[in-house]
């Protein structure tokens, strides 16, 4: 891979690519018809705020480090799981996500949907 991009693995990324839950098998669970999930116009709109001018990714960067690590580090997560690692993986190396940050954002969701 070239342009400098670092293709080595996240700890969280990992963690949440080994775990394989992907929208096809939670909405299956959980008996949702809905064939995207909830939050894929979430993350288009990442990707479109993300191409305006002077953004920490520059469009034709973000796209080719989503292709490049689309293509060789997520290439075994389905689409669109495999396009949020890969945007998710940019962010960090690049210093605009803290993963620690993320990960304690990411317990806080989860502690707040499965509370019953």
């Amino acid at each position: 891979m070239g342009r400098g991009l670092d293709t080595t693995p996240i700890p969280l990324l990992e963690q949440i690519r080994s775990q394989g839950r992907v929208w096809e098998d939670l909405a299956a669970q959980y008996g949702v018809t809905n064939p995207d999930p909830p939050w894929k116009v979430n993350l288009e709109g990442i990707c479109d705020a993300l191409s305006a001018e002077a953004c920490a990714l520059p469009v034709l960067e973000r796209r080719y480090e989503e292709d490049e690590l689309s293509e060789d580090l997520y290439a075994d997560v389905p689409y669109p799981e495999r396009q949020l690692l890969a945007l998710a993986h940019s962010l960090i190396r690049r210093g605009v996500v803290d993963e620690a940050e993320l990960e304690t954002r990411m317990k806080q969701v989860h502690e707040r949907l499965t509370r019953i």
